[in-house]
């Protein structure tokens, strides 16, 4: 498993590349994903909870998820791993994150424009 390290903490994985350019800031992305914890509990999922749709580069999204976006291309698959810091720090989401929790994504970009 070729697992990178980035300075920031994060840990990803490109399963597969996609195509075109990469991504970049001022880009709407749209993800298929699911969102587990370490030990395997699926909290969050496009299946559940409908793809997610953002703006790359103006927040409303983990600082881990928004870093790693940026080394994916549409139809790239990746896993991430984002440390407490880079998820929901030290209170959780108020909802299914807990405080203190690394989160486990994996994802796909389905649109980039």
């Amino acid at each position: 498993m070729n697992v990178i390290q980035t300075g920031t903490g994060l840990r990803y994985q490109i399963v597969s590349q996609g195509d075109g350019d990469l991504i970049r800031e001022g880009n709407v992305v749209t993800l298929e994903y699911e969102v587990r914890l370490l030990n395997g509990d699926l909290i969050y999922s496009s299946q559940n909870d409908g793809r997610k749709t953002f703006l790359v580069g103006r927040g409303g999204v983990e600082s881990g998820l928004e870093e790693a976006i940026l080394k994916l291309r549409k139809n790239s698959t990746a896993i991430l791993i984002l440390p407490a810091h880079l998820a929901h720090g030290l209170i959780g989401d108020g909802n299914k994150v807990p405080p203190r929790a690394t989160l486990v994504y994996r994802l796909k970009v389905v649109d980039k424009q």
